[in-house]
Order: C-alpha cells, then sequence, then structure tokens
C-alpha cells in the first residue's frame, strides 16, 4: 500500500464551477457546500487539510490572546497543579488518566502556535518521558500490567495518542510516530481482551484521529483493521438521535446519563465524519448538522453552544454549559470543516470561539469557571445550585471549580482555533475556515506562500488579506463567506469589488505575484431572536450581547492547596442592577440600537477591552430577583414595568463575567 504524504491531496475536486469575470488572470466564483465523495487508499480524503502545527502564527489581538492564555493557568499548571507536574505519565504519583494528556492536548498547540521556546522546552521533555518510558508489549508505563483485572478506561490511551500526534505533526520527531505506532498495535490486540467501555465506548471516535495520522505515514493496513475494530465497539449516536429521550432535558439534580453528557455530546459530531473517511458503510455524511439542529431545538444557547450541567439540559438561560464541551465542541467543528468543507461549520465555530469560549476565563485567564450561564447574575458557592448533577462551586471562577477535568481540558481552545482558520485545498490552493488576524504559511505547487490577515474581527466589518509568493504561481484563495453577512464583498488588487454570496466559499482563482492585496468586507446588522419563555437577545455578525453589569470580587477558599494569588478562587456578585427589560420594535431592532467601535484591547474579552459596545433602552423588572441564588426564570411574553427608562451598554458576551444576555421583553 502507497505511503500517503499528510500534506498531499490527492483529491483535484475544485470548490465550485461558476466564474465571474476580473481583470486579466483573475476568476472568481461562490460554491455552497459539498462533500468531497473521492478517495485517497483505504482513506476518504477530506474537503480541506489542515495545515501543518506552526504553519499558522497570530497576529493582533488572537496573539494577544495566546500571550494572555501562555502567561495564566495554561502555560503555568505543570508548575503547581500536582495533577499534571506530579502525573504518572510524567514518573509522578499523581493522577494517571486523563489529566496530563488533556493538558498536553492544548498546551502542545498553544506553545507552537506562539512558538513559546520554554514551554516547548517543558512539553519537550515531559514527551521524552512518555516515550522512553512505554513498555516494550506498546502500552504506555501508566496504563496497569494486567488491564484485564485491574480495569484502566482506555479513553485515556486513545488522548494520549490524540496529543502525541500534534507533537510529531509539530516536531517530525520519528520516535513520537513508533510510540504512537506501537500503541496502536497494542491496542489492536487489547480491545479484543478489553473492549471499550465507558468513557471510552462513548469517546470512541478520538482513537480514530491517531490511526488515521499514523496510517497516512506508513501505510500499514492493519491501521485500518483498528479503526473498523474501534467503530465496532462504538455507542452509536446516529440511533440515539432518533429516539426521544436527547429531546428532554436532564431533571435539575437528575439523573446523570452517558449519552446525554454534555461534553461526550460535545465530541460526537465528529463520530460521523471521522466513519465517512475510514468508509464505513453506514457512516452518515448528513448526521452532524442533523445532530446539532437536535441539539439547538431541545438545548440550544444563544452563544452557539447547548447546555449540559453535566448532562443536557434544556434551553433555559440559567442552566450551566460546562466549559469542557466547549472547547470540544470547537474541535468538532474544526474537523468537520476539514472533512466536509460545509461553511456553516466555520459559522457555528466563530459563532463558539468569539462568546462561549472566553466567557468562562477570567481576562488574565488565571481562572475559569466549570459551567458558565447565559444569564448569570452573580456567581457563588451556592449550595441552592439548580445544575443537573454538578455541585455548588460549578460557576465560581477558580483553580478546579466542582471538578478538575476542566482544569486539565480547558487550554485547548484559543490554539486549535488558530491551528484551524486556514486550510489547503486539493488544487494546491488555500482556504479560510475561519477569521482573526493570523499568518499563514504553506507551499501551492511547490512554491512558498505567506498569507497575512489584518483584522479586528470580529469586532469589525473588514478583513485585509496580503498574499505574497516567493515568485509567481497560480492557486486559488478560498473565502467562507458568512451566511449572516449582509452584503459581502471581496476587491482583489484594487479592482472593482465584487459581490460575495453569504453561505459559500468565494474562490479567487489567479496567479499571484508580488504582494496582492484582498480586501473584504462582511457587513454586520443586529438582530434579535427570541429564546426560553421567550426572552430576547441581540446578535450583530459572529456575536452575543449582553448587559455590562458592575462586578464585586470576593477571594475564597484561601485554606486550599494551591490557591496562591493569581490562581486563586473567587466569587463575583453585582455592583449595578441587572434585572432589566429591554425597550425594541421586534419589527425594527435595529432602530431601537446604537452599536459604537472601541478599540480592542490589550484583554480583548475583557469589559476594558470590548471592541464594541451597543446601547439600547430598557427599564428595571421589580418583581424579577434572585431564585435559588441565581437570576429567576420571568414568565412569557412582554412584562410591564412603571420605572423610568433608562440607558443601557452592552458589550460582546465574550467580555463579561457576570450578565444578561437573554431579556425580557417590555410591553411599549
Amino acid at each position: 500500500m502507497p505511503h500517503l504524504n499528510r500534506r498531499e491531496f490527492l483529491n483535484t475536486m475544485a470548490v465550485g464551477a461558476t466564474a465571474a469575470a476580473l481583470p486579466a488572470k483573475t476568476r472568481v466564483h461562490s460554491s455552497g457546500p459539498a462533500v468531497n465523495t473521492s478517495s485517497a487508499p483505504g482513506l476518504a480524503e477530506p474537503k480541506f487539510r489542515p495545515l501543518p502545527l506552526g504553519a499558522i502564527r497570530p497576529l493582533g489581538w488572537l496573539r494577544r490572546q495566546l500571550r494572555i492564555q501562555a502567561d495564566g493557568l495554561s502555560g503555568h499548571l505543570d508548575e503547581f497543579w500536582p495533577d499534571v507536574g506530579q502525573s504518572q505519565w510524567f514518573g509522578g504519583q499523581a493522577e494517571g488518566w486523563e489529566r496530563a494528556p488533556y493538558w498536553l492536548d492544548g498546551a502542545i498547540p498553544l506553545a507552537w502556535t506562539l512558538d513559546d521556546a520554554p514551554l516547548k522546552a517543558r512539553i519537550t521533555k515531559y514527551i521524552d518521558h512518555i516515550v522512553t518510558r512505554q513498555r516494550p508489549d506498546g502500552w504506555y508505563s501508566p496504563y496497569p500490567e494486567d488491564a484485564v483485572t485491574k480495569r484502566y478506561d482506555l479513553w485515556a490511551i486513545l488522548l494520549a495518542n490524540k496529543m502525541l500526534v500534534q507533537y510529531h505533526e509539530a516536531t517530525g520527531d520519528e520516535r513520537v510516530l513508533k510510540a504512537v505506532g506501537k500503541s496502536l498495535r497494542a491496542m489492536l490486540d487489547g480491545l479484543d481482551r478489553t473492549p471499550l467501555a465507558d468513557w471510552g465506548k462513548y469517546r470512541w471516535f478520538e482513537g480514530l484521529i491517531s490511526v488515521f495520522h499514523v496510517y497516512e505515514k506508513t501505510g500499514e493496513p492493519w491501521l485500518l483493521e483498528l479503526g473498523r475494530k474501534i467503530h465496532a465497539q462504538r455507542f452509536d449516536y446516529d440511533a440515539f438521535y432518533k429516539g426521544q429521550d436527547v429531546s428532554v432535558p436532564t431533571p435539575r439534580r437528575g439523573l446523570w446519563k452517558w449519552a446525554k453528557h454534555v461534553v461526550n455530546t460535545g465530541m460526537a459530531p465528529k463520530g460521523s465524519a471521522l466513519a465517512w473517511r475510514l468508509g464505513v458503510r453506514e457512516a452518515d455524511p448528513s448526521f452532524p448538522a442533523r445532530m446539532i439542529e437536535i441539539l439547538d431545538r431541545h438545548h440550544g444557547q444563544v452563544t452557539g453552544m447547548f447546555s449540559g450541567d453535566e448532562c443536557l439540559a434544556g434551553k433555559n438561560p440559567v442552566q450551566g454549559t460546562e466549559l469542557c464541551a466547549v472547547v470540544e465542541f470547537m474541535y468538532s467543528l474544526e474537523i468537520l470543516l476539514s472533512v466536509f468543507g460545509d461553511p456553516a461549520f466555520g459559522d457555528r465555530l466563530e459563532r463558539v470561539a468569539f462568546n462561549a469560549l472566553p466567557a468562562p476565563f477570567t481576562a488574565e485567564m488565571w481562572a475559569h469557571q466549570y459551567d458558565q450561564q447565559v444569564n448569570q447574575a452573580q456567581c457563588t458557592i451556592n449550595p441552592d445550585y439548580m445544575w443537573t448533577t454538578n455541585g455548588p462551586e460549578s460557576n465560581i471562577y477558580g483553580l478546579e471549580p466542582n471538578f478538575g477535568c476542566c482544569t486539565a481540558n480547558m487550554h485547548q481552545g484559543w490554539p486549535k482555533f488558530a491551528a484551524h482558520l486556514w486550510m489547503k485545498t486539493p488544487d494546491e490552493g488555500l482556504a479560510a475556515m475561519a477569521y482573526a488576524p493570523a499568518e499563514a504559511r504553506f507551499k501551492a505547487h511547490g512554491v512558498p506562500v505567506t498569507a497575512i490577515l489584518e483584522t479586528d474581527y470580529p469586532f469589525r466589518e473588514s478583513l485585509k488579506i496580503t498574499v505574497k509568493p516567493d515568485k509567481p504561481v497560480r492557486f486559488p484563495l478560498v473565502l467562507r463567506v458568512p451566511a449572516w453577512a449582509a452584503g459581502p464583498a471581496v476587491r482583489v488588487a484594487g479592482g472593482r469589488e465584487e459581490a460575495m454570496k453569504p453561505g459559500t466559499f468565494h474562490r479567487i482563482e489567479r496567479e499571484w505575484k508580488g504582494a496582492v492585496e484582498v480586501t473584504v468586507r462582511f457587513p454586520m446588522r443586529s438582530k434579535t431572536s427570541l429564546g426560553y419563555n421567550e426572552a430576547v437577545s441581540i446578535e450583530r455578525g459572529p456575536l452575543v450581547y449582553a448587559l455590562k453589569i458592575g462586578e464585586t470580587w470576593n477571594r475564597i477558599n484561601a485554606d486550599k492547596p494551591h490557591r496562591e494569588l493569581p490562581h486563586g478562587d473567587f466569587e463575583v456578585r453585582p455592583a449595578t442592577p441587572w434585572n432589566y427589560g429591554l425597550l425594541l420594535d421586534e419589527k425594527n431592532a435595529e432602530a431601537g440600537l446604537r452599536f459604537e467601535e472601541r478599540p480592542v484591547g490589550e484583554k480583548p474579552f475583557s469589559q476594558e477591552g470590548a471592541g464594541m459596545a451597543a446601547a439600547v433602552k430598557g427599564r428595571k423588572i421589580k418583581a424579577w430577583k434572585m431564585a435559588h441564588g441565581w437570576a429567576a426564570e420571568f414568565a412569557p411574553g412582554p412584562a410591564e414595568s412603571d420605572e423610568p427608562l433608562e440607558d443601557l451598554t452592552l458589550i460582546p458576551y465574550g467580555c463579561t463575567n457576570i450578565r444578561i444576555t437573554e431579556f425580557p421583553r417590555l410591553k411599549r
């Protein structure tokens, strides 16, 4: 079987087919989503290929955000948190299952995307320890000698191999590739003795990522046998989502279920895409979009996420969403974008990344929440909590509120988002999957090319892309056009502005010579949407807006280990009123909203750094108070209030720590 190079594309299917006239040597057209049905030997080719880790460097606000992350918990967790720093994976005596691999799964792309030498050096030391202490039978050292009698959920091995192939892609270290190959060979036989169960059974698809990586490097046919064996032992989400149970919110303080666990749910959409690549007959390419639609209908939140605290919890804006689910859902969307090339997955990815991802972190990223709420009037230790199965500390900001899994796993969100901004097309071109300031380096027909995106998007509508090849070369530049864009347009090399079709990929094919500027406009229009109990929320472009509330912070848990500043635990209470209804004309919401551009700050996702704000009229609703320690539910329909009309300020959801996002509507 021939060796498959990770960076080659055997499929020649182009994106779209309709040409539009432009200046000489330039051709532009748009296309909708399509599934690539050609196949490489043994594996179906994805629609787009991510660039190698490290090929995309963040710029502007995105670099500042990643630098904040590296200077916060993500870059220092191994230095003081025993579950990582003293992990059995690294020769210590602490937890030897998922937490150290989880941290590395985010720390590796963070370090190589930033080219952070000290962090890279520490990570390399840990990887060396894992590889050099791999047992002769192929299992890593934390795996028990007798896994039949001493159960060890294989989820940790699936995760460790997924993490290690990232390191191999970034460094080319052949020792790591061989170690993963030995681990997969051990798993091939081991699955017969100890089949997937518990977390491994519900996260089976994560194992295919390392299987595919090693197969595309070696062409060993037994790897596809392993992939099919993993698939055969799976939990079948497709069948589960045909039933009724998924539509029912888990009762508060209710029954914990594997299939409705919110992190499993965030991971699951990628399963069909990976099974489709494997050539599994029953793999349904339409299932991920259908699954997301079902989640939106029954558990959807305005941030692009679904509730789950810790199991799916319905549409009520006071139910939480676990941070682990946010970063895992983002990674699923990145895989779906790559495999199926549907631009709608890119729209959803940005919505989650710019809203749900930054919201549960402090601006310095030294503390985080386990659960975030869309309507989060305060964050306190709350014995009267009404989560499905989480505990009283779940929405405080801290080191490891409620449970340490998010402390270990939260790191992958921003780095993997940055690493998937651009992807390679099958015909040697470059495709923009999502937008943030960054520089991408790749080769088109063997010619080195740099593409630099300068923008303050999503806080602004305009983007400038400069394409600079080392010598003239022809290739397509493919741009994802958000479905929400109102009159999007592109201008190439100072030529005339051309319209683009929302919800498609727009293709610019030409010979690129010298430095060519491509300017893009994605005009944003504000909109309102009705949610739980007819509450109204406000969106503009990919951003959701929430009430700016004054904050009072109180440090707690100072007597617990490892709670020294700056990585302490904190409660947050409102210092200004939060219980407002909005006065809006539902037929013409823009008439009651005024948006103002502000400088994007050094901390882009903070109250002070928010790059946009909105002004709107509202009144306090006296009857809307706290209940169970949270903002109470309110009745459907317009609310009455005789309080004075006030000018309210809304800022992007991701810039808030406490917030109201779904508001009662006021009677006019």
